[in-house]
Protein backbone atom coordinates (compact mmCIF):
# COMPACT_ATOMS: atom_id res chain seq x y z
CA UNK A 1 0.00 0.00 0.00
CA UNK A 2 1.21 3.80 -0.84
CA UNK A 3 0.15 6.01 1.96
CA UNK A 4 1.52 8.81 -0.22
CA UNK A 5 -0.91 7.90 -3.03
CA UNK A 6 -3.83 7.36 -0.80
CA UNK A 7 -3.74 10.94 0.39
CA UNK A 8 -2.85 12.29 -2.83
CA UNK A 9 -5.70 10.45 -4.71
CA UNK A 10 -5.29 8.98 -8.05
CA UNK A 11 -5.00 12.36 -10.80
CA UNK A 12 -2.67 13.87 -12.96
CA UNK A 13 0.80 14.99 -11.47
CA UNK A 14 0.44 16.11 -8.40
CA UNK A 15 2.46 19.49 -7.83
CA UNK A 16 5.09 19.95 -5.44
CA UNK A 17 6.25 23.67 -4.31
CA UNK A 18 9.50 25.30 -5.16
CA UNK A 19 12.59 27.79 -3.64
CA UNK A 20 12.13 28.42 -0.21
CA UNK A 21 16.29 29.29 0.27
CA UNK A 22 16.63 32.25 -2.53
CA UNK A 23 13.28 33.53 -1.68
CA UNK A 24 14.46 34.24 2.02
CA UNK A 25 17.69 35.52 0.78
CA UNK A 26 15.75 37.99 -1.69
CA UNK A 27 14.01 39.24 1.53
CA UNK A 28 17.29 40.21 3.05
CA UNK A 29 18.24 36.80 4.54
CA UNK A 30 22.46 36.72 4.79
CA UNK A 31 24.30 34.75 2.66
CA UNK A 32 25.07 32.02 4.89
CA UNK A 33 22.56 32.94 7.89
CA UNK A 34 20.12 30.31 9.10
CA UNK A 35 16.69 30.25 7.32
CA UNK A 36 15.56 28.08 10.07
CA UNK A 37 15.88 30.89 13.04
CA UNK A 38 13.12 32.96 10.23
CA UNK A 39 10.57 30.47 11.80
CA UNK A 40 10.35 32.05 15.02
CA UNK A 41 12.32 36.08 14.02
CA UNK A 42 10.62 37.18 10.43
CA UNK A 43 7.30 34.31 10.06
CA UNK A 44 5.29 36.72 8.75
CA UNK A 45 7.87 36.17 5.46
CA UNK A 46 7.98 32.51 5.42
CA UNK A 47 4.21 32.46 5.68
CA UNK A 48 3.88 34.47 2.92
CA UNK A 49 6.34 32.33 0.99
CA UNK A 50 4.01 29.67 1.70
CA UNK A 51 0.89 31.57 0.95
CA UNK A 52 2.42 31.99 -2.58
CA UNK A 53 3.16 29.04 -3.30
CA UNK A 54 -0.22 27.62 -2.38
CA UNK A 55 -1.83 30.35 -3.89
CA UNK A 56 0.09 29.33 -7.20
CA UNK A 57 -1.65 25.85 -7.22
CA UNK A 58 1.11 23.83 -5.02
CA UNK A 59 -0.36 20.71 -3.42
CA UNK A 60 2.39 19.93 -0.90
CA UNK A 61 4.47 22.69 0.99
CA UNK A 62 7.62 21.82 2.14
CA UNK A 63 8.55 23.38 5.96
CA UNK A 64 11.33 25.42 6.42
CA UNK A 65 13.49 23.28 7.87
CA UNK A 66 15.94 22.24 5.58
CA UNK A 67 18.88 22.63 8.15
CA UNK A 68 17.17 21.75 10.67
CA UNK A 69 19.37 19.12 12.41
CA UNK A 70 20.96 19.74 15.31
CA UNK A 71 24.95 19.80 13.39
CA UNK A 72 23.64 21.98 10.91
CA UNK A 73 21.81 24.54 13.43
CA UNK A 74 24.98 24.11 15.56
CA UNK A 75 26.62 25.82 12.71
CA UNK A 76 24.79 29.32 13.64
CA UNK A 77 25.05 28.66 17.32
CA UNK A 78 20.92 27.01 17.17
CA UNK A 79 21.84 23.51 18.56
CA UNK A 80 19.78 24.03 21.46
CA UNK A 81 16.60 24.91 19.12
CA UNK A 82 16.04 21.99 17.45
CA UNK A 83 12.71 21.09 18.58
CA UNK A 84 11.89 24.77 18.68
CA UNK A 85 12.75 25.80 15.29
CA UNK A 86 11.17 22.66 13.73
CA UNK A 87 7.95 23.00 15.32
CA UNK A 88 7.75 26.21 14.33
CA UNK A 89 8.25 25.49 10.75
CA UNK A 90 5.82 23.05 10.61
CA UNK A 91 3.29 25.49 12.44
CA UNK A 92 3.56 28.01 9.72
CA UNK A 93 3.62 25.58 6.80
CA UNK A 94 0.41 23.89 8.37
CA UNK A 95 -1.47 27.61 8.96
CA UNK A 96 -1.35 28.00 5.12
CA UNK A 97 -2.19 24.40 4.10
CA UNK A 98 -5.30 24.46 6.26
CA UNK A 99 -6.55 27.17 5.21
CA UNK A 100 -6.41 25.72 1.55
CA UNK A 101 -6.88 22.37 1.60
CA UNK A 102 -3.33 20.86 0.95
CA UNK A 103 -0.63 18.69 2.52
CA UNK A 104 2.64 20.11 4.72
CA UNK A 105 5.73 18.15 3.69
CA UNK A 106 8.22 18.38 6.79
CA UNK A 107 11.43 18.54 5.81
CA UNK A 108 14.70 16.31 6.26
CA UNK A 109 18.09 17.88 4.34
CA UNK A 110 21.62 16.61 5.06
CA UNK A 111 23.27 16.52 8.51
CA UNK A 112 26.30 17.68 6.59
CA UNK A 113 28.01 15.14 8.04
CA UNK A 114 29.42 11.81 6.87
CA UNK A 115 28.50 8.50 7.68
CA UNK A 116 31.30 5.66 8.67
CA UNK A 117 32.95 4.13 7.05
CA UNK A 118 33.75 7.51 4.84
CA UNK A 119 33.01 9.71 7.79
CA UNK A 120 32.67 9.57 11.67
CA UNK A 121 28.91 9.25 12.13
CA UNK A 122 27.82 6.27 12.93
CA UNK A 123 24.13 5.21 11.22
CA UNK A 124 22.42 5.34 15.16
CA UNK A 125 24.14 8.30 15.87
CA UNK A 126 22.23 9.91 12.27
CA UNK A 127 19.11 8.12 13.21
CA UNK A 128 19.03 9.68 16.42
CA UNK A 129 19.99 13.23 14.57
CA UNK A 130 16.44 13.09 12.28
CA UNK A 131 14.82 11.71 15.14
CA UNK A 132 15.24 15.04 17.23
CA UNK A 133 14.21 17.23 14.29
CA UNK A 134 11.16 14.93 13.39
CA UNK A 135 9.84 15.20 16.90
CA UNK A 136 9.19 19.05 16.35
CA UNK A 137 8.24 18.62 12.69
CA UNK A 138 5.62 16.25 13.93
CA UNK A 139 4.39 18.73 17.25
CA UNK A 140 3.68 21.20 14.29
CA UNK A 141 1.40 18.89 12.39
CA UNK A 142 3.06 17.50 9.40
CA UNK A 143 1.26 15.11 7.09
CA UNK A 144 3.78 13.68 5.13
CA UNK A 145 8.24 13.63 5.83
CA UNK A 146 10.40 14.64 2.71
CA UNK A 147 13.96 13.50 2.81
CA UNK A 148 15.79 15.47 0.02
CA UNK A 149 19.00 16.61 -1.62
CA UNK A 150 20.85 13.86 -0.30
CA UNK A 151 23.97 11.94 -1.64
CA UNK A 152 24.44 9.30 0.51
CA UNK A 153 21.97 5.64 0.73
CA UNK A 154 22.63 5.37 4.42
CA UNK A 155 22.01 9.03 5.12
CA UNK A 156 18.65 8.58 3.31
CA UNK A 157 17.94 5.03 5.36
CA UNK A 158 18.90 6.42 8.67
CA UNK A 159 16.51 9.67 8.05
CA UNK A 160 13.77 7.05 6.73
CA UNK A 161 14.63 4.49 9.90
CA UNK A 162 13.68 7.67 12.02
CA UNK A 163 10.38 8.61 10.26
CA UNK A 164 9.06 5.09 10.59
CA UNK A 165 9.72 5.35 14.43
CA UNK A 166 8.89 8.98 15.43
CA UNK A 167 5.97 9.38 12.50
CA UNK A 168 4.86 5.70 11.91
CA UNK A 169 2.46 5.34 9.17
CA UNK A 170 3.07 9.16 7.64
CA UNK A 171 4.44 8.80 4.23
CA UNK A 172 7.99 9.44 3.46
CA UNK A 173 9.34 10.43 -0.36
CA UNK A 174 13.35 10.73 -0.93
CA UNK A 175 15.02 12.72 -3.44
CA UNK A 176 18.47 12.70 -3.88
CA UNK A 177 20.81 15.07 -6.00
CA UNK A 178 22.60 13.78 -9.16
CA UNK A 179 25.35 15.45 -11.03
CA UNK A 180 26.42 15.63 -14.69
CA UNK A 181 27.58 11.87 -14.95
CA UNK A 182 24.02 10.91 -13.33
CA UNK A 183 24.99 10.13 -10.40
CA UNK A 184 25.40 11.68 -6.66
CA UNK A 185 28.27 12.94 -5.30
CA UNK A 186 28.87 9.52 -3.66
CA UNK A 187 28.05 7.86 -6.39
CA UNK A 188 24.48 6.45 -6.53
CA UNK A 189 23.13 6.04 -9.35
CA UNK A 190 19.05 6.75 -10.02
CA UNK A 191 18.11 3.63 -10.71
CA UNK A 192 20.20 2.34 -7.54
CA UNK A 193 17.95 5.46 -5.33
CA UNK A 194 14.99 3.59 -6.70
CA UNK A 195 15.50 0.47 -5.85
CA UNK A 196 17.02 0.93 -2.49
CA UNK A 197 14.45 3.57 -0.67
CA UNK A 198 11.56 0.97 -2.24
CA UNK A 199 13.28 -1.40 -0.21
CA UNK A 200 13.32 0.64 3.05
CA UNK A 201 9.81 1.42 2.32
CA UNK A 202 9.26 4.84 1.13
CA UNK A 203 6.50 5.99 -0.97
CA UNK A 204 8.06 7.86 -3.41
CA UNK A 205 12.13 8.67 -4.68
CA UNK A 206 13.22 10.98 -7.36
CA UNK A 207 15.76 14.01 -7.73
CA UNK A 208 15.68 17.72 -6.80
CA UNK A 209 18.43 20.37 -7.33
CA UNK A 210 20.81 19.66 -9.52
CA UNK A 211 21.78 21.89 -13.25
CA UNK A 212 18.49 22.47 -14.80
CA UNK A 213 15.69 20.72 -16.19
CA UNK A 214 17.03 18.92 -19.58
CA UNK A 215 19.62 17.08 -16.82
CA UNK A 216 16.44 16.27 -14.47
CA UNK A 217 14.51 15.04 -17.35
CA UNK A 218 17.42 12.44 -18.05
CA UNK A 219 17.08 11.37 -14.72
CA UNK A 220 13.87 10.81 -14.72
CA UNK A 221 14.27 8.53 -17.67
CA UNK A 222 16.31 6.57 -15.34
CA UNK A 223 14.00 6.62 -12.58
CA UNK A 224 10.98 5.44 -14.74
CA UNK A 225 13.32 3.24 -16.41
CA UNK A 226 14.10 1.57 -12.59
CA UNK A 227 10.55 1.93 -11.26
CA UNK A 228 9.02 -0.59 -8.54
CA UNK A 229 5.60 -1.44 -8.54
CA UNK A 230 3.59 0.93 -6.26
CA UNK A 231 6.11 3.74 -5.80
CA UNK A 232 5.43 7.19 -7.06
CA UNK A 233 8.18 8.96 -8.99
CA UNK A 234 9.23 12.82 -8.12
CA UNK A 235 11.15 15.65 -9.32
CA UNK A 236 12.38 18.74 -8.39
CA UNK A 237 14.57 20.96 -10.89
CA UNK A 238 16.27 23.87 -10.27
CA UNK A 239 15.11 27.23 -11.90
CA UNK A 240 18.49 26.33 -14.78
CA UNK A 241 21.70 27.57 -13.54
CA UNK A 242 23.04 30.59 -11.37
CA UNK A 243 24.32 33.33 -12.54
CA UNK A 244 26.30 36.34 -10.47
CA UNK A 245 24.56 39.59 -11.15
CA UNK A 246 25.98 41.90 -9.36
CA UNK A 247 26.17 40.89 -5.37
CA UNK A 248 23.32 37.97 -6.28
CA UNK A 249 23.31 35.12 -8.13
CA UNK A 250 20.10 34.84 -10.71
CA UNK A 251 18.88 31.35 -12.14
CA UNK A 252 18.15 31.69 -15.99
CA UNK A 253 15.04 29.23 -16.81
CA UNK A 254 12.17 31.33 -16.48
CA UNK A 255 8.30 30.07 -15.74
CA UNK A 256 8.13 29.16 -19.44
CA UNK A 257 10.46 27.05 -19.70
CA UNK A 258 9.14 25.25 -16.47
CA UNK A 259 6.07 24.80 -17.37
CA UNK A 260 7.46 23.35 -20.70
CA UNK A 261 9.61 21.11 -18.30
CA UNK A 262 6.21 20.01 -15.89
CA UNK A 263 5.02 18.97 -19.41
CA UNK A 264 8.13 16.74 -20.13
CA UNK A 265 8.40 15.36 -16.28
CA UNK A 266 4.38 14.17 -16.67
CA UNK A 267 4.57 12.37 -20.16
CA UNK A 268 7.52 11.02 -19.02
CA UNK A 269 5.49 9.41 -15.87
CA UNK A 270 6.75 11.35 -12.89
CA UNK A 271 3.76 11.33 -10.28
CA UNK A 272 5.32 14.65 -8.51
CA UNK A 273 6.73 17.59 -10.15
CA UNK A 274 8.07 20.95 -8.36
CA UNK A 275 11.13 23.24 -8.97
CA UNK A 276 14.20 23.75 -6.67
CA UNK A 277 16.42 26.63 -6.29
CA UNK A 278 16.22 29.94 -7.65
CA UNK A 279 12.33 28.90 -8.73
CA UNK A 280 9.61 31.17 -7.38
CA UNK A 281 5.63 31.29 -6.86
CA UNK A 282 5.51 32.35 -10.81
CA UNK A 283 7.18 29.49 -11.63
CA UNK A 284 5.23 26.93 -10.20
CA UNK A 285 2.21 28.75 -11.40
CA UNK A 286 3.35 27.95 -14.68
CA UNK A 287 3.77 24.82 -14.15
CA UNK A 288 0.39 24.62 -12.63
CA UNK A 289 -1.24 25.64 -15.68
CA UNK A 290 0.64 23.36 -17.79
CA UNK A 291 -0.11 20.59 -15.64
CA UNK A 292 -3.50 21.59 -15.48
CA UNK A 293 -3.63 22.20 -19.73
Amino acid sequence: MNHLRDLLGDQGPVLLDGGMGTLLQDHGLDDGGSGELWNVERPEVVEEIHEAYAGAGARVLTTNTFGGTRPRLAMHGLADRVHELNEAGAVIASRVARRHGVLVAGDLGPTGELLAPLGGLEHDDARALFEEQLRGLREGGIDVVIVETMSDLAEVRAAVEAAQRVVPGVPVIATLSFDTNLRTMMGVRPGDAVTALAEAGVDAVGANCGRGTGEMEQIAESLVQARADGLLLVAQSNAGLPHLVGDRFVYDASPAVLADHARALADLGVDLVGACCGSTPAHIAAMSQALSA
